[in-house]
């Protein structure tokens, strides 16, 4: 028996306006098609895709519209971003991202803003390690030369649903929604595959628009071009080739197919110490604390140290640039420097944490051992971290 014949027979069973647990809505196709409890089943999760009710677990059949039944199953949206319904207006500026003033432009920030500059499609892949702004690198090129750009973050469960489009239930009728991959080519933006490396062969949906070539929209006939300036920039921890250290283990290895339709592929490391500086002042006056440059330059001694056992095997965690700002934004909370260290490493585990803390407490102890000491007649309860 058909699907679309199916829910067409349950939904003429239902009552309008009533409404349905899902208890009920498989109770209904059981009767109604004459099905053992586990094709009910079955069938009640295909119908309860079209049917609305704002309350979790509850459904209900549209009173005031007739139901347009899709011959092909509705697929709830997941993990793709919030879009503007009206998709034939002018540019939206809330697809430009907003220029963020304490961010510092390094590394590969200039060859990414100039391939944003160029207008060509010239799809590019960045790799490297986690929180060391590869995203916010893509953003603010973007934001800098004022282009729209969408950003879709990649898991496993990421499919062409999710990617190109599918059947959403709108104000009781299912409608076939653009998904953001095809709305950035039809705006000319900037499509920003987040973590692709977290994805799996569900991607190859995207080869052709990978090539530069128009994409058809099976469930609709509809094909779509790429309008000029639209671009695909992909952001990794590794090379698509899975993480041979473990490090990060939902990184999967992806088609070679895949990977090839890239044209460049840009490394990103982490910031020298006198960027990181900059940084880290920065987000000081982010948080309106005052600087201090002395607890900025002990944790970049301390960062890049840790970095450097991390690299030569001898430590399984590194701190971050990210986790330097998270240290910044914790400490304008506590006022305390050590608590926000402290806090911030809580996301290790306790032997990790300890083995980084403990080059910290080194770093504070040599700094106290070469402070002038004070006059044996004088006491002083200033903080050194305040």
């Amino acid at each position: 028996m058909e699907l679309e014949e199916n829910m067409e027979k349950v939904l003429e069973s239902m009552v309008p306006g009533q409404e349905y647990t899902r208890k009920e809505v498989q109770k209904l196709c059981a009767e109604v098609l004459g099905l053992d409890h586990g094709e009910a089943y079955s069938e009640m999760r295909k119908l309860t895709k079209i049917l609305g009710n704002p309350r979790r677990g509850y459904y209900t059949l549209p009173s005031d519209e007739p139901v347009h039944v899709q011959p092909e199953p509705v697929k709830a949206a997941a993990n793709v971003i919030e879009m503007p319904k009206a998709m034939d207006t002018e540019p939206l500026t809330s697809l430009i991202p907003t220029v963020v003033s304490e961010y510092v432009a390094w590394g590969n920030f200039s060859k990414v803003r100039k391939i944003i500059q160029s207008k060509q499609f010239i799809p590019s892949f960045i790799t490297g390690l986690s929180g060391n702004g590869k995203t916010m690198m893509v953003n603010q090129a973007c934001a800098k030369e004022k282009r729209e750009m969408i950003r879709v973050q990649i898991t496993p469960e990421t499919d062409e649903d999710d990617l190109l489009g599918g059947f959403r239930l709108v104000d009781g009728n299912t409608v076939f929604e653009k998904g953001p991959v095809v709305v950035a080519m039809e705006r000319g933006a900037i499509l920003l595959l987040d973590e692709i490396d977290r994805g799996t062969n569900r991607l190859m949906c995207l080869q052709g628009v990978l090539e530069g070539e128009p994409v058809l929209l099976k469930k609709i006939k509809e094909v779509v071009a790429p309008a000029p300036g639209f671009n695909i920039i992909a952001t990794a921890n590794t090379k698509g080739q899975g993480s041979e250290s473990g490090k990060f283990i939902a990184a999967t290895v992806i088609d070679e197919a895949f990977l090839e339709r890239f044209t460049l592929t840009l490394e990103q490391d982490y910031p020298t110490a006198a960027v990181e500086e900059n940084i880290l002042l920065k987000h000081f006056n982010k948080y309106d604390i005052p600087q201090d440059r002395k607890f900025v330059n002990r944790l970049i001694t301390w960062s890049h140290s840790v970095r450097k056992l991390y690299n030569e095997g001898q430590i399984e965690e590194l701190i971050s640039t990210r986790r330097l700002c998270h240290i910044i934004q914790t400490y304008s909370i506590f006022g305390d420097a050590e608590q926000a260290v402290d806090l911030c490493l809580a996301r290790f585990d306790s032997d990790t944490s300890d083995a980084i803390k403990s080059y910290y407490s080194k770093l504070v102890e040599s700094e106290q051992k070469a402070e002038p000491k004070e006059d044996d007649s004088e006491e002083s309860s200033e903080n050194p971290f305040d």
